[in-house]
Order: structure tokens, then sequence, then C-alpha cells
């Protein structure tokens, strides 16, 4: 049986198309290598993507300072790396006529404190994650030639990303790194023409996106992730959502992806900081379809989608493509299977444990564990134990920082 919405064609504003409505949402797979580029493991990770169905692909993060790292086997794309390495990435993920987009990203704020580098953000606001603050570093509030160096660096990362081959780039504005800071009233205290108000809180997300449409072009895919909410009294909400997506549609952005939360508040894994209930499965449809009601530009949106039935109910609600994630790190060929099993399950992990915080990085480790052995050409397995993929993700990333230092000891402080 096949499904008629989810696997139908979809063309972007600009006129480009995707062959189906099924994206493979960006992942933090930390497998590059030791000059923060791809190599091996990701060219057969993505590969197994394409093959297994989806219409596009979003790349894990790429930074576009790597003095700014979320991790330390993170990707790298600034104006003097090689490019090669990336241009192998894009031909691997464009098999099966798969489209690839590269999310590119600063974290701001939200860099652990081992790694050392810049830690950003608009105001000098610490991250609270209770007793596990310690491992971050106070942030340093941003000034007018460090903002205006940051705009410099996306434009840099996604035009080098269109001399690779990609066929987009997403600018990740969500899950509380900078440009999600900058959007923040709870992180963003500033009282100049990037704080205040919203339409000065959302000047650096559209100066970005100016600025990058100028410099690539029309025909190149150019999309936001974006918070529906960051879930926290007082944060960015879904009123102010959607009037930033209402500015992103004048600038003539292709899609829209509507996630949520942040480190502080892990809505993205279904636990919210407010109290407030998302569904179990596309935790954020209820928030995306109310924007879409009224919005100018496509939405995607992500959030523990598993089941075809939901998949169906995404489009059906007026958001135009299905984000997934974590399903396919576990089943890389679900719409595939889709197609001739279509009440089949994608398997998502969950961890349970008191500590909240422990229990978000657990679910993170056993997902990565997923992507390394896919990257080696192992199949998934959904019998691991979370606090034993926990372990072996924490020596490995230990291992991976003490080789980040090394390779930047004279530029890391």
């Amino acid at each position: 049986m096949k499904s008629l919405n989810v696997f139908s064609p979809f063309t972007l504003p600009n006129g480009n198309q995707l062959k189906n409505r099924l994206v493979k949402a960006a992942m933090e797979e930390n497998l590059a290598n030791h000059y923060q580029l791809p190599d091996g493991a990701l060219l057969q990770l993505y590969s197994t993507w394409a093959q297994g169905g989806v219409g596009l692909i979003i790349s894990g993060n790429v930074m576009i300072d790597h003095l700014a790292m979320t991790g330390p086997g993170g990707l790298v794309l600034e104006q003097n790396t090689e490019l090669s390495p990336y241009i192998e990435l894009a031909k691997h993920a464009q098999q099966n006529n798969c489209k690839v987009w590269m999310q590119i990203n600063h974290p701001g704020r939200q860099v652990y404190k081992k790694m050392g580098g810049k830690v950003l953000s608009p105001s000098d606001v610490a991250l609270n994650m209770g007793k596990h603050s310690a491992l971050f570093t106070q942030p340093k509030a941003m000034d007018e030639s460090e903002i205006e160096d940051v705009i410099t660096r996306f434009v840099v990362t996604a035009k080098k990303a269109q001399e690779a081959g990609f066929n987009g780039v997403e600018v990740h504005a969500a899950h509380g790194y900078l440009l999600a800071q900058f959007l923040s009233p709870l992180t963003n205290k500033r009282h100049d023409h990037w704080g205040g108000s919203l339409e000065n809180r959302a000047r650096l997300l559209l100066k970005v996106v100016e600025k990058i449409r100028q410099a690539c072009g029309n025909e190149f895919d150019l999309a936001v992730k974006l918070n529906s909410a960051d879930f926290q009294r007082g944060g960015f909400d879904v009123d102010e959502a959607q009037q930033v997506v209402h500015w992103l549609a004048e600038r003539y952005v292709d899609l829209v992806e509507l996630s949520g939360g942040s480190y502080e508040a892990p809505a993205m894994q279904g636990r919210t900081a407010d109290n407030r209930t998302l569904a179990k499965e596309a935790y954020f449809l209820e928030f995306a379809s109310k924007i879409a009601k009224v919005s100018q530009v496509p939405l995607m949106t992500t959030g523990g989608i598993r089941r075809l039935k939901v998949a169906e109910q995404v489009i059906e609600s007026g958001v135009a493509l299905v984000g997934m994630a974590s399903a396919l790190a576990y089943t890389p060929d679900l719409p595939k299977q889709w197609l001739d099993h279509p009440q089949r399950v994608g398997f998502i992990p969950s961890v349970s444990w008191k500590d909240k915080t422990l229990s978000a990085i657990g679910v993170m480790a056993l997902i990565k564990q997923q992507l390394h052995r896919v990257s080696r050409g192992k199949r998934p397995k959904t019998s691991s134990w979370a606090w034993l993929a926990l372990i072996s993700d924490q020596i490995r990333l230990a291992r991976l920082t003490k080789r980040y230092r090394k390779h930047y000891e004279n530029e890391v402080s």
C-alpha cells in the first residue's frame, strides 16, 4: 500500500522538488575525523539513509567556527577548510534521488567547559542545569564585532556548502544554540538593537538569512530550524515563533522546521521545563499546525515520529514535511519498509532515570551508538543498555576532546 501524502513529491517555493515528504532530520553524529572533516564513516552513514528512502537528508550540525563546538567529534566548515571531503559527503547523500542540506550552527553558550574555545551569548546568562551547571562555562556577552563575525561565518559556511554540491542549508536557530539565545528573552537581556523587542531579538537570525540568500541565490535551498517554543516560563513562545515565521517568509526562506527546547529543557526528547504536556509522537505538531494555518512558508516538524499513521497526520494537519531522526538511527530504511509494510513501527529509545539531565544524555548516547554501528556497516541494536552506552560514549568523548584540544592547543584555553 502506498501512501499518497507522505510519498508524494513536494515542490519548494524556489521550484526545487523533493521526491517525497519524509526527511532525515539532523542528529549530532560526532563522527568527524582528526581535522573535524567527514570521512568514510559519515559517507557510509549518509549513503545508508539515502538508500533507505527519505527524500531529503539534513546533516548533523556543521559548525561555522572551529573554536565554538557543541562537541569534539563535530564537523567544521570555514573559509579555508578543505572542500573535497564535503563534496564526497554530498555525493553519497544524493544517491537514490535524495537531496541533502547542510545544517549550519553556532552553539553560543552551549559549549562544554572541557572543550575550551569561545563561549559567546547575547548576554552573560549562564546555563542553569542544576547540579550539572558546572559542566558549562559562564558565557561572554557579545560585542558588535563578534556579532558581525558570526554573520559573516554563517554566510561563508553556506557558500562553501553550495560549492561542495549540497542542495541547500538549514540555519539552526533552535534548541538553545546561539541564534535561539538571541531570540529568547531568557538569554537575551540586551538593551541595544540586538535585544528587547522581538524585532530586535530576531534581527541576527534575519540578517543571517538575508545575507545567505544574497550570497547563494534563489536556486539554493534555504531553511531555518526554529523553536515552536522554548518550553521554559518566560521564554520564546508559539506566538513569537509565528511572527518570526512570517518574517522568514518575507525573506524567501524555502522551509521552516519547527522543533522546541534546549539543553535546559530538552523538549526535543519530549521533556519540558514549564509543565506543558507534549504528544507522545510528533511532539510539536499542535504548535506547528497552529502556525501552518497562517504561514506563507512550508513547515516541517520533528519529534519522536515512528509510525506512518502519525507521519500522515502531520501532512494532513497542513505541515508540508515530516522530519524523523531517532527512528532512522535504529531503522535507516524505515521509509522504504513503510511502502510494503505500512504498519511497521520504528524504534525510539527512552531512559527514565531520576536525573533528567542524565536521562537526556543517556538517550543521546544510545542513538549515537546506533549511528556509529551503521557508519561501520553494522545493523543497529535495540537491546543496548543505556548506562553502558552512556559510559562508552563518555569515554569516547573524553578521548575526542583530548584530540581536539591537542590539535588546537594554541587557540583553546
